[in-house]
């Protein structure tokens, strides 16, 4: 962590607050509260052991008051330190805040840079600069380069930077899928459920059973395990959905790396290392590294790049309300229960849960991507915003134009059966293109491009949806426009 790489543990206190305003201010998971306040409490007892003055301040003190910058106002005159160091936050609401401590607090206050990424701000800034379209596969290029990564000599190794193509396959339910580390919760993290049990029972998703990493060497523990027996067929079934496997070959730890238990450069070699080794194939390895070193650099670069106003965009203009069943669960779309049921109990959906299905939806369904934003920060335990809005505004909702995305990531529900079984159990039919009986996805699908025709028909990658929609008779456009009228309505 930037704040501490020159801590003198004679000289120096280490402060971390539980504070009800960072819990609250969008309705956190119950899970992903549990999970961060267990890792400050086992980190602080780590920081302590080696020496280092800890003023530690739980949520449950009767002086604790509410949020960062009063109880670091309430510290300074009984510390009476020289100067405040910080990291950085990962959202530009904490970051406006500590701006403004300085001239509150009376002291310098300095603001360290995020180390625990591989691509500084001005290096993101340096690249993006003059370029009319940010494309990750670009920057990832880049990255790679620059990081040593996967290559042989000046090459890409294989010959080739992308092996996404070979990354498709639908997973079948007898495939061996091994689950990640559950780690019990020993007294201290136990605390930390009951406290989250009681001060947190009206927000969303299940507490029990908890079973994250809350230290580093929890978190290697998992790292070890997925790099041994899940990497070797990640990038093959990467987009696959089954139900009933919440996890198939995924990492699961994104939570571990975002809340800084884990480092990126060291995933990064690791997984290149199982690759030379002859121990995992390459489109395996080159999938996963993707993920980190060039996606998760790539938003977080977007984030910062393009400022506050960047929550806000709306390119679609989409307006409805968020729909109930995201909180809830209850619909009878068998793909969206699934995956929100998922998210319920675990904090967690892979990236194409998240994108092809919730998200997918949201956007078909024209709601207004700032309720979907708050929602996808609320319920995983890997979200912080710099990395959640972009993917959200972005990739999810096509809602800041093409600054993430080349494209709407907008299906029908062909590409929901192809690649999960969801479908098998639905009471609606994803064969049927019309009528009270086929699947929503089929008719909103099309309801979406006509909403958004003089907005998007001009992208050159939709051009063969639009030429598809005009060949449809005047009957097959009205048909499609009543259906998505009449379940759009029953939204409400």
């Amino acid at each position: 962590m930037a704040s501490l790489r020159d801590l003198d543990p004679a000289r120096d206190v280490v402060m971390l607050a539980e504070v009800a305003a960072e819990a609250t201010y969008v309705r956190h998971h119950k899970k992903k509260i549990a999970f961060v306040f267990a890792a400050m409490r086992a980190f602080a007892d780590e920081l302590a052991e080696k020496g280092v003055t800890v003023r530690y301040i739980r949520l449950d003190d009767p002086l604790n008051t509410g949020s960062l910058g009063a109880e670091i106002a309430r510290a300074v005159p009984e510390l009476k330190p020289a100067e405040l160091v910080l990291t950085e936050p990962g959202e530009h609401r904490l970051a406006a805040e500590m701006e403004s401590w300085e001239a509150i607090l009376g002291i310098p206050v300095e603001v360290r840079e995020d180390s625990r990424f591989i691509c500084s701000h001005a290096a993101f800034r340096a690249w993006a600069n003059g370029r009319k379209q940010l494309r990750m596969e670009h920057f990832y290029r880049e990255m790679r380069r620059g990081a040593g990564v996967l290559l042989d000599g000046e090459e890409p190794a294989g010959g080739r930077w992308n092996y996404d193509s070979e990354n498709r396959k639908p997973a079948d339910a007898d495939l061996f899928m091994p689950k990640p580390p559950h780690f019990a919760a020993d007294a201290r993290t136990r605390e930390v459920l009951d406290l989250v049990a009681t001060r947190f029972a009206d927000h969303f998703g299940d507490l029990e059973p908890f079973w994250f990493a809350v230290t580093h060497a929890q978190a290697e523990e998992a790292l070890q395990h997925f790099l041994a027996n899940a990497l070797p067929s990640f990038g093959d079934y990467q987009d696959a959905m089954l139900s009933g496997e919440p996890f198939l070959y995924h990492s699961v730890i994104s939570m571990y790396l975002n809340a800084g238990l884990l480092d990126a450069r060291d995933i990064c070699r690791r997984a290149e290392a199982e690759y030379r080794a002859g121990r995992v194939s390459l489109n395996n390895a080159e999938g996963f590294i993707r993920q980190i070193l060039g996606w998760r650099e790539f938003v977080r670069g977007v984030y910062w790049l393009h400022g506050p106003d960047y929550l806000h965009e709306n390119a679609l203009g989409a307006t409805r309300n968020l729909p109930w069943f995201y909180w809830s669960g209850e619909t009878d779309m068998a793909c969206l229960k699934a995956a929100i049921g998922q998210t319920k109990r675990e904090a967690y959906a892979h990236h194409i849960q998240r994108l092809m299905v919730t998200g997918n939806f949201a956007m078909l369904a024209g709601v207004d991507p700032h309720q979907v934003h708050e929602w996808y920060l609320a319920v995983y335990a890997d979200a912080y915003e710099w990395v959640e809005a972009p993917n959200t505004i972005g990739m999810s909702q096509f809602a800041d134009g093409g600054v993430v995305g080349s494209k709407p990531y907008a299906s029908s529900g062909a590409y929901i059966d192809r690649m999960s079984d969801y479908c098998d159990g639905c009471v609606y039919d994803v064969k049927a293109k019309a009528g009270p009986k086929a699947c929503p996805f089929n008719y909103l699908y099309w309801d979406f491009l006509a909403r958004n025709r003089d907005k998007l028909e001009g992208n050159p990658r939709m051009a063969p949806m639009f030429k598809t929609l005009e060949r449809m008779s005047e009957e097959r456009r009205a048909e499609i426009a009543d259906d998505a009228g009449k379940f759009l309505e029953a939204l409400r």
